[in-house]
């Protein structure tokens, strides 16, 4: 490849080209000053990005995130799969059940824009839309549901007023822990532990929008569907 990263945009954000065959070490210099170049090209956006071109380790993408926070001004809200049917899936599911959130919410929820790093805690009392990522380490604490436009890797608590009818939604659920309401589901626990295999063998055919819920005085995690809708509104 004669330029080892190109940028392209779509619809929601950028799609990063990365060379497949480069050392990471040397693509990661490649990245800063590509970023670099176009640092005030991003000044002060926001957006989602996709890479294209190699298989990335989670590792391998946070190193690149952080290349990039570190050499221009663009916010990553989240991180995305390149695959059109998927896009166009999470986002018809995610605008409807965001739409149901702040209609239900009294006070209509809150927003946050960024990923939470381990180490970080968000609470809130609410519901709470998060535009980014939810990292190993890092807690999600709400009073009412929470929706994670971008990767569940954390701990989160639901329903922290005792509502066991509170819900969990983000777009790929990967969980260390979910809690909703008196309610807890663990990474050690069965289901969650097989998910958690699964995907790390079919990452791409398991990433989809999901949903935690209360039944039973269980915690479900189910595909977005519109039944599974109809069941918890």
């Amino acid at each position: 490849m004669k330029n080892p990263v190109v940028i392209k945009s779509n619809r929601y954000g950028i799609v990063i080209i990365l060379d497949k065959n480069m050392p990471f070490e040397e693509l990661l210099d490649a990245v800063k000053d590509k970023f670099k170049e176009a640092g005030n090209f991003f000044k002060g956006t926001q957006m989602a990005v996709a890479f294209e071109g190699r298989i990335l380790s989670f590792q391998e993408e946070e190193q690149i995130v952080d290349v990039i926070s570190a050499n221009s001004e663009l916010n990553i809200a989240c991180i995305i799969d390149q695959n059109p049917e998927k896009e166009e899936m999470f986002k018809q599911a995610i605008e409807e059940r965001m739409a149901q959130v702040v209609q239900s919410s009294e006070d209509g929820g809150q927003f946050y824009r960024g990923t939470l790093r381990s180490g970080q805690t968000l609470e809130v009392e609410s519901s709470i839309i998060i535009l980014g990522d939810v990292n190993p380490g890092a807690d999600v604490i709400a009073s009412g549901n929470v929706v994670v436009l971008g990767s569940l890797k954390g701990t989160v608590y639901a329903g922290g007023n005792g509502d066991d009818h509170c819900f969990v939604v983000a777009l790929d659920m990967d969980p260390i822990q979910i809690k909703i309401a008196d309610v807890i589901a663990r990474c050690s626990d069965d289901s969650l532990r097989n998910t958690r295999r699964y995907k790390r063998r079919n990452r791409s055919k398991i990433m989809q929008p999901q949903i935690a819920f209360v039944e039973d005085h269980n915690i479900y995690i189910e595909s977005i569907t519109k039944d599974i809708l109809k069941d918890i509104s």
